[in-house]
């Protein structure tokens, strides 16, 4: 199995720590000022550039501390982290997305948040664990995203069909929801993480663990992806699809459901005359709990050598995870907040989240299980669907050819 480029660069930069830590507390990130914080993330996307920017600020003026922010593009931001931990110049606040946060805390680079005492309690236990690094919480999330099932309310009731909540329901309706240019579900197989990330809810809810990828359980979610496109219930063209190309797709009229998350919806409602609806991701078995993963961004705190300043920086974190703040941000951006006592107050708010908001209590972590060793698994999960789908490999031998390279 190959590791993505991540792993070699972090190999490469794991002794930088060392250095930082050797660093004087004079504030070499900030040419020494203690009241000016750096702040790194790659929300340089509008809405949300803005609105996270509210959130800073208001932080900002609450802990009387003056704020410098970079935006990169999501993909430059482990690069760029990189290259600033070489030349001693990490931020002060780090936004990392959560599946990258043990990576970087594997190379000594993050401080623990219990060094600062911040407030832990109370956040849902799949981000935790996702923020969670050799038993050291690493970071805070305001908020979160996963996965659910989007339906057009309209063409399910011209069909009298009901939003299906199991396996055998889906592939029912999907059935019957195809026709002409219309197919009954689309959702992404594409050869990258998003593809991984799609197959989770199907894999865990039924019982499949990344630990071990060649059990039935994997095989059976597996075989339910290849029954649906063999049908003709799905098109061919979930190889090449991005979740964004599935929101595409349900907006065009050519797919009345969808696998897909909550951060489409803005895209949704400039199309008004399609009208939805969401339930969580279905089960294979009545009895079983669905389980999809973690999406979201936490935010840490680099370790530059000056303990003033990252405790300042600790501070900063834990008030962007505040209560009003985790509630604001996912009003405003259709993401659910990770204090899971704020589940009623933010789904009596926005109505519309509340599968998403269900669907986030029993959330998992990518990296719970493998660590740093997820992207292994992940590369192998999207390139065992790609053989299966294009029949290049049975179910039950997918994971182990695509494993073998």
């Amino acid at each position: 199995m190959k590791k993505r480029q991540l792993t070699t660069l972090l190999a490469i930069a794991a002794i930088t720590p060392l250095a930082l830590t050797a660093c004087s507390g004079g504030g070499a990130q900030t040419g020494g000022d203690p009241d000016t914080l750096t702040i790194l993330d790659y929300y340089n996307n509008e809405p949300d550039k803005t609105l996270i920017q509210a959130a800073l600020d208001t932080c900002a003026e609450e802990l009387d501390v003056t704020i410098e922010r970079e935006t990169v593009p999501g993909k430059d931001l482990i690069q760029k982290v990189l290259q600033r931990s070489s030349s001693k110049t990490l931020p002060d606040v780090l936004m990392l997305d959560n599946p990258d946060l043990q990576e970087i805390a594997a190379t000594g680079g993050l401080a623990p948040l219990s060094d600062y005492d911040v407030d832990t309690s109370g956040f849902a236990d799949g981000i935790l664990e996702a923020a969670t690094y050799e038993d050291e919480v690493y970071g805070l999330a305001p908020t979160v995203n996963t996965l659910g099932l989007f339906y057009n309310e309209t063409l399910l009731a011209e069909a009298g069909i009901e939003p299906p909540t199991t396996w055998d329901e889906l592939k029912t309706a999907a059935a019957a929801l195809t026709t002409g240019d219309q197919y009954g579900l689309a959702f992404s197989a594409i050869a990258t993480y998003e593809g991984s990330w799609q197959f989770l809810p199907f894999m865990w809810t039924n019982g499949g663990d990344e630990t071990d990828l060649n059990t039935p359980e994997v095989a059976e979610a597996l075989q339910l992806w290849v029954d649906l496109v063999d049908s003709g219930s799905a098109s061919k063209s979930v190889l090449n699809w991005s979740q964004a190309d599935v929101k595409d797709q349900f907006v065009a009229g050519n797919a009345a459901m969808m696998i897909n998350g909550p951060w489409q919806i803005p895209g949704l409602a400039e199309t008004p005359d399609v009208k939805w609806g969401t339930v969580q991701v279905p089960v294979n078995d009545e009895s079983q709990t669905p389980i999809a993963p973690l999406g979201g961004e936490v935010w840490t705190v680099p370790v530059t050598g000056d303990d003033e300043k990252q405790a300042k920086a600790a501070s900063f974190v834990e008030c962007i995870s505040s209560d009003d703040n985790q509630l604001e941000l996912a009003t405003e951006r259709y993401t659910v907040p990770t204090k899971t006592e704020l589940a009623g107050e933010y789904v009596e708010a926005v109505p519309t989240m509340e599968a998403f908001t269900e669907q986030v209590a029993n959330a998992r972590s990518r990296t719970g299980q493998l660590g740093e060793e997820w992207p292994e698994a992940a590369t192998v999960i999207y390139t065992a669907i790609q053989l299966a789908l294009t029949g290049q490999a049975s179910v039950e031998d997918a994971f182990e050819q695509a494993a073998a390279g």
